[in-house]
């Protein structure tokens, strides 16, 4: 795609703390995208809230703000510096939340800042539980059956009619962030109000657990007109119940057949496609290798 004449500074959030979940990868990928985008000639301004990171160092950006990542003080830095662009998707969850509560609150729209990289809706598309369950049952797409909960009684209710365990998945967060598995009405309490608390928006995905399952995952490219590229297929060593961030994996599958890996990639194109992402986006998927049943996590 031709470079963009429309833009000249371009504000890009870092991903803040490194946790499990937005670690090295977003600082690596944050430094290669700055450094790409000044030689393309554009401005960067770049915030930050960890100093501790390669990308704040004082030749990455041509401004650097190391500031808390929250409204108030990005609408100081956005009032400021003015940018013509944002960049939120390499700044981790942290980036995509800010976007999305800028968004809101009506601060890019009153700047005029443009969102590059992805759009805001499909943040919410990727991230809200109940549109992605809808946006799924659409593509015929299987998932993990599941009810959003906005409430503790709620959950108990919902893990009662799935049986346990069960998994929590708060919204809008990142790194099992408030969420977890549970086998029993007294853990779903405690994690529970914990991941309601979490959660942006106060909302938890009960799911019926998969422990156990492989844990398949594409990395995937989609440009605005459409076209699709698959970066790697990546095969977790470990099985589903060891977090990504705590274990290792292949790139590429090693043993998982290539007709599974042609579903894993057909199913993949169709949501991004479908919640029509612009940009990188990594699609998790679950295998029982003895049903053969494949669903999107």
């Amino acid at each position: 795609m031709p470079k963009r004449t429309d833009i000249h500074k371009v504000l890009i959030i870092g991903s803040g703390p490194i946790i499990i979940g937005q670690a090295c990868e977003f600082d690596y990928s944050g430094t290669q995208a700055c450094k790409a985008l000044r030689k393309l000639g554009y401005e960067i301004v770049l915030v930050n809230s960890n100093p501790a990171t390669i990308m704040t160092d004082p030749e990455t950006a041509d401004v650097t703000y190391i500031e808390p990542l929250n409204l108030e003080r990005l609408e100081q830095i956005i009032e400021k510096e003015r940018p013509d662009a944002l960049l939120p998707n390499l700044g981790g969850q942290s980036g995509l939340n800010l976007c999305a509560e800028l968004n809101k609150a009506g601060i890019l729209d009153k700047y005029n800042v443009k969102v590059i990289g992805v759009q805001v809706d499909a943040i919410e598309r990727g991230e809200d539980r109940i549109e992605f369950k809808k946006t799924m049952n659409k593509l015929g797409i299987e998932m993990a059956r599941s009810e959003v909960a906005y409430s503790v009684d709620e959950a108990l209710a919902i893990a009662d009619s799935l049986g346990y365990p069960v998994v929590l998945r708060p919204a809008y967060t990142m790194g099992g962030a408030g969420g977890g598995l549970v086998y029993n009405r007294e853990e779903l309490k405690t994690v529970c109000a914990r991941g309601l608390q979490a959660s942006l928006v106060g909302q938890v995905l009960v799911e019926e657990s998969v422990l156990g399952w492989e844990e398949l995952e594409l990395e995937v490219v989609r440009d605005s007109e459409n076209n699709i590229i698959t970066v790697c297929f990546i095969e977790n060593i470990d099985p589903l119940g060891v977090h990504t961030g705590d274990s290792f994996c292949s790139a590429p599958m090693l043993t998982i057949s290539e007709e599974c890996q042609k579903r894993l990639q057909e199913q993949a194109y169709r949501i991004v496609e479908s919640v029509q992402v612009i940009g990188g986006t990594n699609v998790q998927f679950a295998h029982d290798p003895v049903t053969d049943r494949i669903i999107v996590i």
